[in-house]
C-alpha cells in the first residue's frame, strides 16, 4: 500500500507540473492558436471516454497492476510527445496518448487500493490518496510556475519531461508490488450469485445500486468539478470582478482545505452512514453557491466580494474531502468480487463524462446568465441530497454504515459465551 499510494502521489505531482499551462503552451508558445488548444482539452477528455469502458474488463482479465504499468508507460509516451510536438496534429496525438493513459490509471489504482486494504482501512486509504493527490498536484503546479517562461519553448519541455519522468516512476514502482487479495467486510459484497452471474454491462445496469450510485456520482462532478475552470471561473469574473489572479488564490484555497481537512473529517465519515455524508456534501456545497450567488449579485464591496467567492471553493473543498473517503469505498464494496476494476472504470467513466458536459453547459451560464446558473446550481446541489438519502434505501447495512458492522463484528466475536449452571442428579 505504501508503494501504490507513492506512486499515486509522483503522478500526481507531474501532472501538476503540466495541466495548469497546458493552454497557454499550445495556444502561445507553439503558437498554434486558440482553437488548437481547444482541440487539445477536448481530445484529452474523449482520449479518456474512449478508453475507459474496456479498462474494467482488462482489469478484471488481467490484474490492475499490469494494467496500471501499461496506462504509465503510455502517459509518459504522450508526455514526451507533447513536449516536442510543434504541430497541430502532433499535439492532438500527444494529447490522445496522455489523455488515455492518465484515464486508465484512476480505476487501476482503485482496484490495486481495493485489494491491498484490510476491509476497515479501505476507507482511509482512499483518504490518503485524495490528500497525496491534491498535495501532489499543488506542489508540482506551484514548482511548474516557477519554472516556465512563455519565452522560452525549453522550459515546457522540461516540465513535459519531468512528467514522464514521473510516470514512469510510477510504472517502475507498481512493478515491485505484489498485489494480496484482501476478503470484503461480510455483508458488503455482493454475494457469489451475483459475481457468477452474466458480466459485462448488462450486469451492472441491472444492479440498482450501482446505477443509482453512478446517477449521483455524475451530479456530484458535474455540479462541482465541472465548473471549477469553467462556468464558476466566468462567473467569478464576469459577475463578481473577480481578478484572474483572485481564481489562483481560490483554487488554492481549495487545495489547502483538502489538505488541512481531509483527516480532521474523517473520523466524522468512518462512523456516519455514507449515504448521509454524501447528503450533507449537498447542503454543503448548496450553502457555497449560495455565497457564490452573494459574490457576484450580492452588490458588495469588491473585497467582500472576493472574500465569499474564494470562501465558496474552500467549501467546496470541505465537501471533497468528505466524499474521497466515502464514495470510493462504496464503489469498492457493490462491486462483486470478480469485477471490481469494471466497477471502478464505471464510476470513473461517468466522473468524466461529467467533467465533459459541466464545462459545455457551465460556461456559458456562468458568463451569461448569472442569476439562474447560481439557482441551477443551488437546485443540482440539493438533488444530490436527496438522490444519496435515496440511494441508501438500496444498500444494506455494512454497505451504508461499514463501521457499526465491523464493530458489531468484533462484539460478536469477543462476545463471552454463556454459561449454564446444571443441577447434580
Amino acid at each position: 500500500m505504501r508503494r501504490i499510494q507513492a506512486g499515486n502521489a509522483l503522478s500526481a505531482f507531474g501532472l501538476g507540473f503540466t495541466v495548469p499551462y497546458l493552454y497557454v503552451y499550445v495556444a502561445q508558445v507553439r503558437e498554434l492558436g486558440a482553437g488548437a488548444a481547444g482541440a487539445v482539452l477536448a481530445v484529452f477528455a474523449m482520449a479518456a471516454l474512449a478508453v475507459l469502458p474496456f479498462t474494467g474488463r482488462a482489469i478484471d482479465r488481467r490484474g490492475p497492476l499490469p494494467v496500471l504499468v501499461g496506462a504509465a508507460l503510455l502517459a509518459a509516451l504522450g508526455a514526451l510527445a507533447m513536449g516536442v510536438a510543434g504541430s497541430v496534429a502532433a499535439v492532438v496525438g500527444a494529447a490522445a496518448l496522455l489523455g488515455a493513459g492518465t484515464a486508465v490509471m484512476q480505476p487501476a489504482l482503485a482496484t490495486m487500493i481495493v485489494w491491498s486494504s484490510a476491509p476497515d482501512a479501505c476507507t482511509r486509504a482512499f483518504a490518503l490518496q485524495f490528500f497525496l493527490q491534491n498535495l501532489g498536484l499543488g506542489i508540482g503546479g506551484l514548482i511548474g510556475g516557477q519554472l516556465v517562461d512563455e519565452s522560452r519553448p525549453g522550459s515546457f519541455l522540461l516540465l513535459f519531461s519531468i512528467e514522464a519522468a514521473m510516470f514512469l516512476v510510477l510504472a517502475a514502482i507498481a512493478a515491485t508490488v505484489r498485489m494480496p487479495r484482501t476478503p470484503a467486510l461480510a455483508g458488503t459484497r455482493p454475494g457469489d450469485g451475483a459475481a457468477k452471474g452474466a458480466g459485462g454491462m448488462r450486469a451492472l445496469l441491472g444492479h440498482r445500486a450501482m446505477v443509482q450510485l453512478c446517477v449521483l456520482g455524475f451530479v456530484l462532478f458535474f455540479a462541482c468539478y465541472g465548473q471549477f475552470e469553467s462556468g464558476l471561473a466566468a462567473y467569478g469574473t464576469e459577475a463578481a470582478g473577480i481578478e484572474p489572479s483572485t481564481l489562483g488564490m481560490a483554487l488554492a484555497a481549495n487545495t489547502a482545505v483538502i489538505v488541512v481537512a481531509q483527516f480532521l473529517v474523517l473520523r466524522f465519515v468512518e462512523r456516519g452512514r455514507r449515504t448521509r455524508v454524501v447528503a450533507a456534501v449537498g447542503l454543503i456545497w448548496a450553502v457555497a453557491w449560495l455565497i457564490a450567488g452573494y459574490a457576484g449579485l450580492g452588490h458588495g464591496s469588491q473585497a467582500v466580494a472576493t472574500a465569499a467567492f474564494v470562501t465558496t471553493y474552500g467549501l467546496f473543498g470541505l465537501g471533497e474531502a468528505m466524499l474521497s473517503p466515502t464514495v470510493a469505498p462504496l464503489v469498492a464494496d457493490l462491486a462483486p468480487e470478480e469485477r471490481v476494476g469494471q466497477y471502478n472504470s464505471a464510476f470513473a467513466l461517468v466522473k468524466q463524462l461529467a467533467l465533459a458536459v459541466g464545462p459545455a453547459v457551465g460556461g456559458p451560464m456562468g458568463a451569461a446568465l448569472h442569476g439562474p446558473y447560481i439557482v441551477t446550481f443551488v437546485l443540482f446541489s440539493l438533488g444530490i441530497s436527496v438522490l444519496a438519502l435515496r440511494l441508501g434505501r438500496e444498500l444494506t447495512p455494512a454497505q451504508d454504515h461499514p463501521y457499526a458492522a465491523a464493530r458489531s463484528r468484533v462484539v460478536a466475536r469477543h462476545a463471552p459465551e454463556e454459561r449454564t449452571v446444571g443441577t447434580a442428579v
